[in-house]
């Protein structure tokens, strides 16, 4: 098994993860690698990326590690967390994907690296809702309507 660094002992001991199960659930039902994109820290993702944890697990929202990621607006969790393979177009319970929340937030730019990274903008959520409906600035629903349908 692979040393923990100091810095990675001590961030899951401060958040109550246990290093032996690190895709285990901790508060709010999310594993560290989703707390730790959630917060913006990359070093952290690294580390948890090169410790195989599973990438696709869900918090109780059904929110992934990539969402955590947008949320925080973070790219540089963001693009460890894709080019480890997450999957882009994961849905969370009420099937809302990463895109349709970032439409919906204003993060432009997570818009943009998500449809360059093949982000499906076809998928509707429970409400039948596609990200383009969902969009709250212009420049928004401009890359929308000119993204290829996947």
């Amino acid at each position: 098994m692979i040393a923990l660094s100091e810095e990675l002992k001590k961030w899951l001991d401060e958040n109550e993860y246990n290093e032996n199960e690190l895709n285990k659930a901790g508060r709010y039902g999310n594993s560290a690698i989703m707390k730790a994109s959630r917060e913006g820290k990359a070093e952290l993702v690294s580390e948890l990326l090169e410790l195989n944890v599973d990438l696709n697990i869900k918090n109780v929202d059904g929110n992934s590690a990539l969402w955590n990621a947008c949320f925080a607006s973070s790219y540089e969790c963001f693009e460890l967390l894709v080019n480890a393979g997450i999957e882009i177009d994961s849905k969370n319970v009420n099937d809302v994907t990463a895109l349709m929340y970032c439409a919906s937030a204003g993060k432009e730019d997570f818009v943009q690296l998500l449809l360059q990274k093949g982000a499906n903008s076809s998928y509707e959520n429970l409400d039948g809702f596609k990200a383009i409906d969902l969009a709250v600035t212009p420049k928004i629903v401009k890359m929308l309507r000119n993204a290829r349908v996947s």
